[in-house]
């Protein structure tokens, strides 16, 4: 029965945030009714004692989250790309949650290797260092190998580190029901699917044969990418708790000073972040989610590395189409298009006004204009967007979120390394090309193409389809007038028939 455990984990939970004082900034942050406030804190109050202390140093929510373990911190940084659960500014103090944790004694690390690869470490690797990188999940060895003598990173799960998180997963989800008991208002941020959300970012994160799939597609579309490199994938030495990538040598996007004293150009590396984050979420649809300075580096060569592939995040080509032409459309100060183009969408219902949307629009977008160019937030803008585009009814898209949440981290990065970066006019030839090439005549007859030879595979099936076609009519009516079941079937078949002759063609 888990029934107890999770009563006590929450009791825990409460205590330690009462004891932190994060659960009065949390119940503020999500605007939580007076009912599960009063709740929350009778619960964590007298157990007060129960509760960890954690970091003074760090704020309150930080604090808590990290005094409370690996689930908690992760959850904490999957939360910082959901404002619109946890609010604007709660979600800023969770974007710097850090999981650096204690490594794991190597000796653990060197028996889950042999584990995985079913022989002894030593038969694979010459060298074995001492962790370079500890984190919540998992923690980084740089070893060389016996077979060709190159080095490589191998990424290993910390033990039992599954049944940790799938207690708290538990948990969690025990929590969540028990916030929609008591604050059936609080089910408008459906906190059982974020729990959803987050025990399958998470599950993912704890396979990491996934991660290196990831990866490897990452690569794959970004091999021609000039100054971008994502390290090698090693799938002969990668299992469910160990990936081996090949290591790259660089230095951390954090460090300025030391890269200013190798002699690299921060105000091109600035602009490079910003436009390969676009290119790939624009151009691929798959972009890295988390491309803090922590996972970026510069080559000695100037290039960019990218790396930590857990968090990927994927949009359709019909979404990357949306988001482009909104982007565009700020860039260029069309409010009035950026407004039509959440219309055509479906994401602002069409009993709204698009005029009054587009005064709202330009309400957000002019006062930004007119800044200087070094305080032109993208990020900002977007954040902004969601904003006005929520009081006009638009539904939670979780994958434009994540995405906004990205350019926040990359805009924050790029402001790093060049503090007057112009992140619109940097942005302005990525989204333009790609508008060119993806919007318009040239996508329409690709888009066509493609349509015809999808419904060409249709072909073999005509008969059945007309046949299935004349039945359904047949049923409908028990005497139909003559001839009034065959303008559909005639249809279905020359539909299908085109279809089938033009992918032939193609």
């Amino acid at each position: 029965m888990r029934g107890p455990h999770n009563i006590f984990r929450l009791i825990r939970t409460g205590a330690t945030f009462e004891r932190t004082g994060a659960m009065r900034q949390v119940l503020e942050a999500m605007e939580a009714p007076a009912s599960l406030r009063i709740a929350a804190r009778v619960l964590g109050w007298p157990f007060k004692w129960l509760g960890i202390k954690g970091d003074l140093q760090q704020p309150p929510v930080t604090r808590a989250l990290t005094a409370l373990g690996p689930a908690y911190i992760k959850f904490g940084q999957i939360l910082s790309t959901r404002p619109d659960v946890v609010g604007n500014e709660l979600a800023e103090q969770l974007r710097v949650l850090q999981d650096k944790l204690p490594p794991f004694p190597t000796a653990v690390a060197k028996q889950v290797v042999a584990t995985e690869f079913g022989r002894p470490v030593e038969d694979v690797f010459s060298e074995f260092s001492e962790p370079v990188a500890a984190a919540s999940i998992a923690q980084v060895h740089r070893a060389r190998l016996i077979e060709n003598d190159s080095d490589v990173a191998v990424k290993v799960l910390r033990p039992r580190i599954e049944q940790a998180f799938r207690r708290d997963i538990d948990a969690f989800y025990f929590a969540a029901r028990m916030i929609e008991l008591l604050s059936p208002g609080s089910r408008r941020l459906r906190p059982m699917d974020v729990i959803a959300h987050f025990e399958g970012v998470v599950l993912g994160e704890l396979d990491l044969r996934l991660e290196t799939s990831g990866a490897a597609e990452f690569a794959a579309n970004t091999a021609s990418d000039d100054g971008f490199r994502v390290p090698a994938v090693n799938w002969a030495l990668s299992t469910r708790r160990v990936m081996t990538l090949e290591w790259v040598d660089g230095l951390p996007l954090g460090e300025v000073a030391a890269i200013d004293l190798a002699g690299h150009d921060r105000v091109r590396l600035g602009e490079k972040v910003l436009t390969t984050f676009l290119s790939h979420a624009l151009r691929d649809g798959f972009f890295h989610a988390d491309m803090h300075q922590g996972n970026l580096k510069v080559a000695a060569d100037g290039t960019l590395v990218a790396l930590d592939f857990g968090i990927m995040g994927r949009i359709d080509e019909y979404t990357r189409r949306v988001y482009a032409e909104i982007l565009i459309g700020f860039i260029r100060r069309d409010f009035r298009r950026v407004a039509e183009v959440h219309f055509e969408a479906g994401y602002v219902s069409p009993d709204r006004d698009v005029d009054e949307f587009a005064r709202a629009l330009r309400a957000v977008g002019e006062p930004i204009f007119g800044m200087d160019a070094s305080q032109i937030s993208m990020a900002r803008l977007l954040a902004y967007l969601f904003e006005v585009t929520e009081k006009f009814g638009m539904e939670t898209r979780t994958e434009l979120i994540l995405l906004q949440r990205t350019m926040v981290v990359v805009e924050g990065v790029a402001r790093s390394l060049d503090p007057h970066i112009n992140i619109w006019k940097v942005a302005r030839p990525v989204v333009e090309s790609y508008i060119a090439d993806h919007v318009g005549p040239k996508a329409l007859a690709r888009d066509l193409v493609q349509t015809a030879r999808v419904l060409a595979r249709f072909g073999p099936k005509l008969p059945q389809m007309a046949e299935a076609a004349l039945i359904a009519q047949a049923d409908r009516t028990s005497q139909p007038a003559p001839g009034s079941r065959w303008p559909g079937a005639i249809l279905v078949a020359a539909v299908a028939g085109a279809a089938f002759v033009l992918g032939l063609l193609i």
